[in-house]
């Protein structure tokens, strides 16, 4: 499994990026409501009933046939549309409204995108550090074994005392715990990965999960300046065009409840049918078309709407406070995203020649101790020391490919984007 592999299966079933998919769909439920102000009514209500005739009012006989004011039965349909002429701003406000929840819902979904995206390369490269860690203890455990066959031999000769084969025996000892964890940190890491990919592993499962990657710890020369990097995130970071959409819903919102003082007018038009309450017989019936407008206007309604301006003004100003402060967070964010980097870039940097000149070192103690002029001491520590080396040496690697990846992260520039094959590559 390569990095874009794992970014690839990652945007199709991470849990994570179903949730926010699923979050992205209900902001399209709210965009639809938000519109349906601006968009004609259509309605359609009918009735029937039924009383006693005993409760049927009707007048004194005084002249010719008695009649009734109603019937025993009674019914009634009607279909009206209604259509907003004017709501006090509410119909222009609520077209902005939805087009900024649509938008700032993708803004959303392109941040959960861009945090998954690093949680799965920062896992993928804790794998490939383990999976070299583990290379780094077995070399060590094979050289110091071999260090103990070569030991015990010249002991068996009588050329060295067995104090020499107890220390050799010591440090193999002490070289087995460092192997057994780092292969503890690769089935912890692996199962990291696989959880974040949306795996669901069988119970029956060893715990070796069985992901191999094809990925390695390489370090790719970057060239960014600080001056360029924060200007770059103020620009690309989606958490800053979100907060942006949500200051301008909020700005909508106070357009909305200052309308509340303003009249409501409403044109309809509809087609209605019941029967005759001059007739006991439910076929005769009235029916016409109806047509008119309607006004209303709440002229005092308790100082409700000077309430509702008034906390929409507040969450106005509260969206323009919090998008400031993101802007500085964001702004530390970098800073320490790139100091962590340049850290990394220098520690890599120092540990370029160390490893050629360990592995030189060993092999001169190695001769000097074959040559019987140098003692396993000497041996021993220069193999501790290319341990080490190398240790650093892949520990250097891994956290400058975490750094580089977090300070992308931090500038915006790690979103995925779509290819002609419908899968994703990483842009840099």
């Amino acid at each position: 499994m390569s990095m874009a592999d794992a970014i690839n299966i990652a945007l199709r079933q991470s849990p994570k990026l179903q949730r926010a998919q699923k979050s992205l769909e209900a902001s399209e439920g709210v965009e639809i409501q938000t519109r349906a102000i601006a968009i004609p009514k259509l309605s359609a209500t009918g009735d029937y009933s039924a009383i006693q005739p005993s409760a049927v009012d009707s007048p004194p006989i005084i002249i010719g046939t008695p009649f009734t004011f109603n019937t025993a039965q009674n019914w009634r349909t009607q279909v009206k549309i209604v259509q907003s002429l004017y709501e006090g701003g509410r119909i222009l406000s609520s077209l902005r409204s939805a087009n900024l929840i649509r938008e700032r819902s993708l803004l959303d979904y392109q941040v959960a995108v861009a945090d998954t995206v690093l949680e799965i390369q920062v896992a993928y490269y804790a794998v490939l550090l383990a999976e070299q860690q583990i290379g780094v203890q077995e070399a060590s455990v094979k050289l110091l074994q071999r260090e103990l066959a070569d030991t015990t031999r010249r002991f068996e000769a009588g050329t060295v005392p067995r104090f020499n084969v107890l220390r050799a025996e010591v440090e193999l000892a002490n070289a087995y715990p460092k192997l057994s964890r780092v292969r503890n940190n690769m089935r912890i890491s692996r199962n990291l990965l696989a959880n974040l990919l949306g795996f669901s592993l069988a119970t029956e499962n060893t715990l070796d999960v069985p992901i191999l990657l094809s990925g390695k710890l390489e370090a790719e020369p970057w060239d960014l300046e600080l001056a360029r990097a924060l200007p770059l995130a103020l620009h690309q970071r989606k958490e800053i065009e979100s907060l942006r959409k949500t200051r301008s819903l909020r700005k909508e919102e106070v357009v909305n409840a200052k309308a509340g003082s303003k009249p409501s007018l409403q044109a309809f038009a509809g087609y209605g049918a019941q029967n005759s309450i001059f007739s006991s017989d439910l076929t005769d019936e009235l029916n016409g078309w109806m047509t008119g407008v309607q006004l209303s206007w709440d002229i005092f309604d308790g100082g409700r709407t000077a309430g509702r301006v008034r906390e929409a003004q507040a969450r106005y100003e509260l969206a323009g406070v919090e998008l400031d402060d993101v802007g500085r967070r964001i702004e530390l964010e970098v800073r320490t995203a790139f100091s962590v980097f340049t850290e990394a870039d220098e520690v890599l940097r120092s540990q370029a020649k160390v490893l050629e000149q360990a592995e030189e070192a060993l092999r001169l103690a190695t001769a000097r101790s074959d040559a019987g002029t140098s003692t396993q001491l000497d041996v021993l520590s220069a193999q501790t020391a290319l341990t080490e080396a190398r240790t650093t040496h892949v520990q250097a690697l891994h956290d400058y490919a975490a750094a580089r990846a977090r300070l992308e992260r931090s500038i915006g520039a790690n979103l995925p984007e779509l290819t002609g094959e419908g899968g994703f590559s990483q842009q840099h």
